[in-house]
């Protein structure tokens, strides 16, 4: 039983073919100690193996409708709310999509309902690559290249299908769309399920910790792909009164674009980090944890996202610095 306050959600997507279904397969039956109530979508592709299901003590659910998105929000939100009636029966919840939805509106489910926000967490965003065909449907499908941009984690798999040039290829694609995911590498989705579930990612809490060099040499991403990202960092801290209202201003009127949006800042004479990520126009934003004393206090944000006017979003985080007291 869960002894948590808010239960984990973890959001599993992957294009067609991918591998989302086998990884999930493994969560249904793997011995892991834990319980999760699963719903899935199972529109044009076969979603969970029948006889896996009837064998699974798990809880599954099926959304009625062939995409999660905005038409059917509501039914994703009823089933969550009647799976916090039986809460101390799993440990956590796992979301399938389908291979051609867009992540963003099962991301945002979990922010726009209070009660569904007051009782989970987003703890994920694993997207299931394909290394032999990424690169075919990035340039044909581009729900393919979303799913990426969204992802916290990538699990690139079935990379024993294709030669190291190729995968290094492959490895630079996905960077080129999200410079801040971390990438995994599989074969038949066999990575740790540890390396997958509950890894708090969703929030930012941990990214500096896992991987403290998560932007070092990371600058902006020009690619063919229509998903680009652009990386701004100050060593001095942003004024809070220009940061935020400016923040606001930016996913509220270019939100439909900015697929996601990620940041750790520096605030004067704050002793704690702010963390500030959006999905869309859902932005989020609090303190979290103090700054360490060796800690270098550097503000970092990160824009995932399409047509993305670079010039005017680094203008508008340079306008955000804020000015030195100069000495009399």
């Amino acid at each position: 039983m869960t002894t948590q306050s808010t239960i984990p959600v973890t959001v599993l997507t992957g294009f067609l073919g991918a591998g989302k279904t086998t990884l999930l397969n493994r969560v249904l039956s793997e011995n892991h100690g834990k319980r999760y109530a699963v719903i899935v979508n199972e529109f044009g592709e076969v979603g969970i193996d029948n006889d896996l299901v009837v064998n699974s003590d798990e809880e599954i659910f099926e959304m009625n409708n062939g995409c999660i998105c905005c038409t059917v929000r509501g039914d994703l939100i009823r089933i969550i709310e009647g799976l916090m009636l039986r809460r101390g029966r799993f440990d956590g919840i796992l979301v399938e999509t389908t291979g051609l939805a867009d992540p963003a509106p099962v991301a945002q489910t979990f922010f726009v309902d209070d009660d569904v926000r007051k009782n989970t967490r987003l703890d994920a965003i694993v997207t299931v690559v394909d290394a032999k065909h990424l690169a075919g449907a990035l340039d044909s499908a581009h729900e393919a290249q979303e799913q990426i941009a969204f992802a916290d984690i990538v699990i690139l798999n079935k990379t024993d299908l294709v030669e190291p040039a190729d995968l290094d290829a492959v490895r630079k694609r996905i960077r080129a769309i999200n410079p801040v995911a971390a990438i995994r590498e599989a074969e038949r989705c066999n990575i740790p399920l540890t390396e997958v579930l509950d890894r708090n990612a969703f929030s930012l809490e941990r990214i500096l910790e896992v991987e403290p060099e998560f932007l070092d040499g990371i600058h902006e991403h020009e690619h063919d792909d229509h998903v680009t990202s652009l990386s701004l960092v100050s060593n001095e801290p942003l004024e809070p009164n220009v940061f935020l209202p400016w923040i606001q201003g930016v996913v509220q009127t270019l939100g439909a674009d900015i697929l996601r949006m990620k940041g750790i800042i520096a605030f004067p004479g704050d002793r704690d980090r702010f963390v500030v990520q959006s999905v869309h126009m859902i932005l989020d934003g609090d303190h979290q944890r103090a700054w360490k004393e060796n800690e270098p206090r550097t503000s970092r944000l990160v824009f995932i996202g399409r047509n993305l006017p670079k010039d005017l979003l680094r203008t508008g985080f340079e306008k955000s610095v804020a000015k030195k007291t100069m000495s009399s």
